[in-house]
């Protein structure tokens, strides 16, 4: 009795491993073993020192984080380009006495993803994303840097969900 338990529990197990149909990250099956992220160069005319770093890590920890692929320097199977092309604050509300009461700051990036074996999946699209503060606040220091990883969090799991999973 033993035995065939094992056995049921081996056959469902093999099945369970040889179907590469779903992952738990939703990314199906991934025609690729490597990806690069090129540098996404800040090209808005405000300039923010270090967003473009920034962004470039949150993309590839993102990738590296729900994937299995490898990250590479230069010929990845996947190809992520392009450039932040938007960097924008913005007063939204105002009070009684026509003075803002909050700010958005929006940043909008370009990106070009290449799939070197599957070119039907490649794309160029712009994403963005906000985050709204209040307006006596200055964009510096915790708020900046809560700002960008909200924005930065949505933008890169929207590239993500666009180039990989397959919903």
């Amino acid at each position: 009795m033993k035995h065939l338990h094992f056995i049921i529990a081996l056959a469902i197990l093999i099945t369970l491993n040889s179907c590469s149909v779903y992952n738990f990250t939703g990314t199906g099956k991934i025609d690729a073993k490597t990806f690069q992220v090129n540098f996404f160069q800040n090209n808005s005319e405000l300039i923010e020192p270090g967003i473009d770093r920034t962004f470039t890590l949150a993309l590839q920890d993102i990738i590296q984080n729900q994937t299995n692929l490898n990250l590479v320097k230069n010929g990845g199977d996947l190809t992520y380009e392009g450039e932040i092309v938007d960097y924008r604050i913005s007063p939204m509300t105002a009070t009684a006495d026509q003075q803002a009461s909050q700010s958005r700051l929006k940043i909008r990036v370009n990106v070009r993803f290449t799939n070197k074996n599957k070119e039907i999946d490649n794309f160029e699209k712009t994403f963005e994303f906000y985050y709204d503060y209040q307006a006596q606040t200055q964009l510096s220091g915790t708020t900046l840097d809560t700002a960008l990883k909200e924005i930065f969090e949505r933008i890169t799991q929207d590239i993500f969900n666009e180039s990989l999973a397959k919903w």
